[in-house]
């Protein structure tokens, strides 16, 4: 049966109709999208979701620039609505620890553009002057800190939709079911009736699981209360006009918050103990006292937050007249990597999910996933919030339930760049593992696998190197690191190391079209022989880069891809979503099937020649080759490449010969002391001395290859995605120009050298941003130790006026600023700039 109002077709279903529902309906709409059916099962404007209960305020910075990104664009389109109201806010310190991360704090302000500054507990008091300043060390102030009324600005954003004859409402109808036939989405079934669609955008919150489930497509969040309350009234409130006056404080020591609201003050936590919810035991609108996300408030989890509060603002909080005037567990959604789930699903074409949103991005994020879906591009790269990123492993409720639960408690904390998760470990080990173990491996997670940052079996190479290892004194650079990296670095350069690349995504896509479907998808020329080894990029249609891989050719019709392990689903689904739809060419996923070793050094051929009957020498297998040679009691496909710029190969054998391959490898290399050698390595030091780029650092949609330096000499005549653009990037001078820095001197005001992570601004000698004709601020892409050119190295995109050789610059870390010179502009290699050594 079906209710009036209700339409029996629609272009797009949005289901979920709080602040990101409406706000997608809103930027469909405004995309020219028509035929758009927004669904809740609660009533308007407050439909019972978490838009209805959130504290509403927006702090700006934050240390991923996407999230920045999607935060300052939420604040321009909540302030055109006129429901933005700035107050300023603080965040503030107890410790001598946070005082430091709210240097790092400042850095990012400073990377990302937003005014901020750091300030005395005296200045704190002046701005907030009922806060107790004696039990704090300072903060942090942003002046463009705010709140915004999000039920009003989903309204607005809703009618303005409906205005432009673009949007049908239909709220108190409750989604029971949605049709996949044939892979793709067709329909959305309701307790009203049903709904033909061609696309349904999953806005539903914390309810999203169990939406994505009725089409058999994975959403990995957990519901998670957050606990607040609300007292009042308080008496310094009482003539303020409007609802905030002053300036909103985080106190991020203890993990809270506490803000003016009108008459009242909001008490929030992040402080308490997990409290995870499975989204199908969350009550319904008719069972909920208040709201289903407004759960009974449980008060022992909270005295301890109210104890703190209590002691920074003992004013308000003690005073015996202001009391209690309401108490949530308020529920919101959390992810296993804090991030959000944007993007279409993997499992089901046609399914979008925008979730895991938080009020203060949700427009954002809105215009940025409506641009996707209407010309594949956005103008702020989604990449690191793509749902395509997660592996099976991570959507297992074991998985997401592990990782939220301990990303609750990091909500307001101290997070080390290099921070590893403790939950939910060992699910993907390589052959190779208990040889690892063994050698002392210290082990980080990237994609579910254990990887070997650094063996502590080369403890005794520090002795050999010396003050080459570039030791670190101060505690924060040398955390989750070890001087062994650096030292293994330089056994690489001297001799020979070996290093496990078994995460590495390894795709197999073959068929008769399979050459066709490649030169679509690959900038490179991929008509090479059988047996050549390409590195290419693939580019979204605006001339964005996409995905930076490798691709051999193993037969006529038969192709091997090879990707990073943290981008191989994203990186898949990109393959996938282009396959013709005749079945002319195939994906195989053999991830599982492959482990894989690297060996490279000066020792490497004579390593690999002395478990051979293969001719390895330089003529007999050159660079940029790959075929199968007999490694001892192994058969394994040999590619020479290397990522470390030096002589090697990467081996690939199959996962159950993987020990037999290691074993031979090992013991082969006794006479040329090999060493073992960790990703820190591979994935840093090796790789900043030849410059190379990394996805995800240089690499991401919102670069060209012009920027980046990646532009071959010539275009193959062969039709790509975004060759058309990439043509008018080439035809064009670039705005950025991807540059190697070189730190002058490291040392601190305390006497120690400091060592930068990443993420930096990147800053005039005197202290000014360096901003190209975009708007992009400069800041550091990737940074780490050069052992074998004894400095640090910096990435950074910098404008045509500084991309010289020569030009002095500064990099802000904690609060300093360090002299850096432009020592390479382009993509020569600062170590090696001949490529001997690799093509040797």
């Amino acid at each position: 049966m079906r209710v009036s109002g209700l339409p029996a077709k629609a272009r797009v279903v949005v289901v979920g109709a709080g602040i990101v529902g409406n706000s997608m309906a809103y930027h469909l709409a405004q995309q020219g999208w028509k035929e758009i059916v927004l669904i809740d099962k609660g009533a308007l404007p407050n439909p019972g979701g978490s838009t209805g209960h959130a504290s509403n305020f927006i702090f700006l910075t934050d240390h991923s620039k996407e999230m920045t990104l999607f935060t300052l664009d939420s604040v321009r389109q909540y302030q055109a609505l006129g429901v933005f109201t700035q107050s300023g806010g603080i965040e503030v310190a107890r410790t001598t620890e946070r005082m430091e991360e709210l240097k790092r704090r400042m850095a990012s302000s400073k990377a990302w553009g937003i005014d901020a500054e750091l300030v005395s507990p005296a200045e704190v008091k002046r701005l907030v002057p009922y806060i107790n300043d004696e039990v704090i060390l300072g903060g942090f102030s942003t002046p463009g800190i705010g709140t915004v009324d999000s039920l009003r600005g989903g309204t607005l954003m809703r009618e303005k939709a409906q205005a432009m004859g673009a949007l049908t409402v239909v709220p108190s109808t409750e989604v029971t079911g949605i049709d996949v036939e044939n892979g793709r989405v067709r329909r959305v079934r309701t307790d009203q009736g049903e709904i033909e669609a061609e696309v349904v955008v999953i806005t539903s919150g914390i309810w999203s699981p169990r939406i994505a489930k009725m089409a058999g497509a994975s959403i990995p969040l957990s519901p998670a209360v957050h606990q607040m309350i609300s007292v009042g009234p308080v008496p310094l409130f009482a003539d303020t006009v409007g609802e905030i006056k002053y300036p909103i404080i985080r106190d991020m020591d203890t993990n809270g918050y506490e803000r003016q609201h009108g008459s009242d003050m909001e008490v929030g936590s992040y402080d308490h103990r997990p409290i995870l919810w499975d989204p199908d035991d969350i009550p319904s609108l008719t069972q909920s006292k208040l709201s289903p996300t407004e759960l009974p408030f449980t008060k022992e989890d909270f005295d301890e937050s109210l104890e703190h509060a209590l002691e920074l603002m003992p004013d308000i909080l003690g005073d015996p007249n202001v009391g209690i005037r309401h108490a949530i567990n308020g529920l919101l959604s959390l992810t296993p990597d804090g991030f959000p789930l944007l993007g279409e699903t993997p499992e089901v074409k046609g399914l979008w999910s925008v979730a895991a949103i938080w009020i203060k991005e949700a427009p954002g994020i809105a215009r940025c996933v409506a641009e996707w879906m209407t010309s594949g591009v956005a103008e702020i790269d989604p990449s690191g919030s793509d749902i395509g990123r997660f592996y099976d492993h991570q959507k297992t409720l074991a998985h997401i339930r592990g990782r939220t639960a301990e990303g609750f408690n990091k909500t307001y904390g101290i997070v080390h760049p290099r921070e590893q998760w403790d939950s939910n470990r060992r699910v993907r080990v390589s052959p190779f593992y208990e040889r690892e173990k063994a050698l002392g491996a210290v082990f980080f997670e990237t994609a579910g696998w254990e990887r070997p940052n650094w063996y502590e079996s080369n403890k005794p190479l520090l002795a050999e190197y010396g003050e080459r290892v570039m030791p670190r004194h101060y505690e924060w650079d040398a955390r989750w690191w070890s001087p062994i990296i650096n030292a293994e670095h330089l056994a690489m350069r001297d001799r020979v190391g070996m290093v496990d690349l078994s995460a590495f995504a390894v795709f197999d896509i073959a068929g008769s079209c399979a050459l066709d479907y490649l030169q679509k998808m690959c900038v490179v020329q991929m008509n090479l022989p059988v047996g050549r080894v390409i590195y290419t990029s693939l580019l979204n249609p605006a001339g964005g880069i996409k995905a930076d891989l490798t691709v051999m050719r193993l037969g006529a019709n038969h192709f091997r891809v090879v990707t990073g392990g943290a981008d191989g689903m994203r990186d898949r689904k990109w393959f996938v979503d282009h396959l013709p739809e005749d079945g002319a060419v195939q994906l195989t996923d053999l991830t599982s099937s492959w482990a894989t070793i690297g060996v490279w050094g000066p020792r490497a051929r004579d390593l690999l020649q002395s478990i051979t009957d293969a001719d390895v020498s330089n003529e007999g297998f050159p660079f940029g080759t790959c075929r199968l040679i007999d490694l001892g009691p192994v058969r394994a496909l040999a590619s020479r490449i290397s990522y470390v710029g030096e002589l090697g190969w990467e081996i690939y054998v199959p996962f159950e010969q993987g020990a037999r391959l290691w074993d031979a490898i090992w013991q082969a290399g006794q006479p040329f002391r090999i060493a073992p050698v960790g990703i820190g390595v591979y994935g840093t030091t090796g790789r900043l001395e030849k410059c190379y780029r990394a996805y995800g650092n240089e690499l991401e949609q919102e670069f060209n290859l012009v920027e980046t330096g990646l532009a071959r000499p010539q275009v193959k005549p062969q039709e790509f995605i975004g060759r058309e653009a990439y043509l008018k990037q080439r035809a064009e001078p670039p705005a950025v120009i991807l540059c190697t820095l070189t730190i002058d001197d490291n040392t601190s005001r305390s006497g120690f050298k400091r060592f930068m992570m990443g993420r930096e601004p990147v800053l005039s000698p005197q202290g000014e941003r360096l901003v190209d004709q975009h708007g992009r601020g400069s800041y550091v892409t990737s940074a780490g130790s050069g052992p074998s050119v004894g400095r640090t190295i910096l990435m950074s995109f910098l404008p045509p006026e500084q991309a010289k050789v020569g030009t002095k610059l500064a990099v802000e870390y904690f609060g300093e600023r360090y002299p850096a010179t432009v020592a390479v502009v382009g993509p020569t290699p600062l170590f090696d700039p001949q490529n001997t050594r690799v093509r040797s």
